[in-house]
């Protein structure tokens, strides 16, 4: 599945089924452009695991709110719509697929 990029509106619809990863990032912010390639690849890698990206700016404050996200990168991994596992910070790309296996069970 393609990476997507989703905000406030349409976030709920995206998570509501199936095993979501979202990237909450912000053009800003160094460690998530250094974030983002890695990210992109693990997309490539599983292709039946809905990837997201969710810039942080004045127009989408909602979502990061009700999940407590205040530091960025953060990205949260979703089951059918409920946050199954949270990490923040710059991951390499060893340690988001060791994570994502951790989560997904071969998903």
């Amino acid at each position: 599945m393609a990476l997507i990029h989703i905000n406030d509106s349409d976030f709920d619809s995206n998570v509501a089924g199936g095993i979501t990863l979202i990237d909450f990032w912000a053009e800003w912010c160094g460690p998530c452009r250094m974030f983002g390639p890695i990210f992109e690849t693990a997309a490539a890698k599983h292709p039946h695991i809905k990837f997201a990206k969710f810039e942080i700016d004045d127009a989408n404050r909602r979502v990061p709110a009700k999940y407590g996200v205040r530091s960025i990168p953060a990205v949260l991994a979703f089951r059918d719509g409920e946050v199954v596992s949270t990490r923040t910070g710059l991951l390499s790309e060893q340690e988001l697929e060791s994570w994502i296996n951790e989560f997904a069970d071969g998903a």
